[in-house]
């Protein structure tokens, strides 16, 4: 198995996840590929079923997919993100991630993706106080 981040850039990003959903009720997952043969959407679309984003209740999940060979990113919410926000709304936070990852800085540019992916979410998913932390906040590897 790769291990594309050391153990303390994946501590702050499972920090980053984890202080982004305390401002939402939206799941953040970040999953790193490596050796697909095909786009890093289409590996995203496979792995947010396979890791079970499309289980959480409000059906609020976002997977944040790095393929390394490719060197492509994806990021993709689930059907009760789609229903409600705009066509280019995941448009910032790719933004983020290109700038940072240009400079080789991809923890950070996770870590601030992560950041913006809870702050729009908050708009139309706000914590609730009975919420559940649904989906594992570590970082998965395939």
């Amino acid at each position: 198995m790769i291990k594309f981040f050391s153990k303390d850039e994946e501590a702050l990003i499972v920090e980053s996840i984890r202080k982004a959903e305390l401002a939402t009720s939206g799941e953040i997952r970040v999953h790193v590929e490596v050796g697909a043969e095909v786009a890093a959407i289409s590996v995203a679309k496979r792995v947010f079923f396979q890791l079970g984003m499309d289980k959480t209740a409000d059906r609020n999940g976002v997977l944040i997919l790095l393929e390394v060979d490719r060197r492509e990113f994806a990021i993709i919410g689930d059907e009760g993100i789609d229903k409600v926000v705009p066509p280019n709304f995941w448009d910032g936070t790719r933004d983020i991630m290109q700038q940072h990852f240009r400079s080789g800085e991809f923890a950070k540019g996770i870590e601030l993706a992560i950041g913006e992916v809870g702050i729009q979410l908050k708009e139309y998913f706000p914590y609730q106080s009975d919420d559940v932390n649904e989906l594992p906040d570590e970082i998965s590897y395939g």
